[in-house]
């Protein structure tokens, strides 16, 4: 196929991310088990709420020392929650650049304002590809929800079948193939560069 944009998810398919190094890091501050943490630690309601924005960090904060049972200062938790963030997917790098210019690029992540802040710094070279970067926290708007990904084709102003779409998480993909999108699961460059190969001839 040929596309009209590109939208890129952030996490896992531009740059590492592991929550295994921030339980692990709230463990280091709780002097606690990271076993113990990894086990009460979930994507739940809270979690979601403060991915759209509806919630602060330290509203959120305040979730986790009751739903993980530490009690630590909302500067720890802040220290660990962006422990999160590891380097650029090998080689991603070299594909935007290579694309940037000849299609469209967005990025959408379900981020918070907190996460977002820290990203958007470190990162800022690679996420000069993007012509936009939309995130759920600043939209009010996450993956794999309809109305979010019906959002994004408004923005672009492009119909969802010519908007290639590339995920880490198989709940995402499928939210988007439900509305339309060409999406594509990605969990390494290479599956990206092989989806665009044939536009890029």
């Amino acid at each position: 196929m040929t596309a009209d944009a590109l939208l890129f998810d952030f996490g896992n398919v531009v740059v590492d991310i592991d929550f295994e190094r921030v339980v692990t890091r709230w463990a280091e501050h709780a002097g606690c088990d990271v076993a113990q943490l990894r086990s009460r630690f979930s994507h739940d309601e809270a979690y979601k709420r403060h991915e759209v924005g509806a919630i602060s960090a330290e509203e959120y904060f305040a979730t986790l020392r009751t739903s993980l049972g530490i009690d630590i200062a909302d500067e720890e938790f802040l220290d660990g929650w962006n422990v999160l963030f590891g380097k650029e997917i090998p080689g991603i790098s070299t594909i935007l650049e290579t694309t940037n210019g000849r299609i469209p690029l967005y990025l959408f992540s379900n981020s918070n304002r907190a996460h977002e802040a820290f990203w958007m710094q470190r990162f800022a070279e690679v996420l000069k590809n993007f012509t936009t970067v939309f995130v759920s926290s600043t939209i009010g708007l996450r993956k794999p929800d309809a109305a979010a990904f019906g959002y994004i084709c408004e923005e672009i102003r492009a119909p969802a079948e010519r908007i290639m779409f590339f995920d880490d998480l198989l709940e995402n993909i499928e939210g988007a193939q439900a509305c339309g999108f060409h999406a594509i699961h990605a969990t390494k460059a290479s599956d990206v560069e092989t989806a665009l190969s044939p536009m890029l001839r």
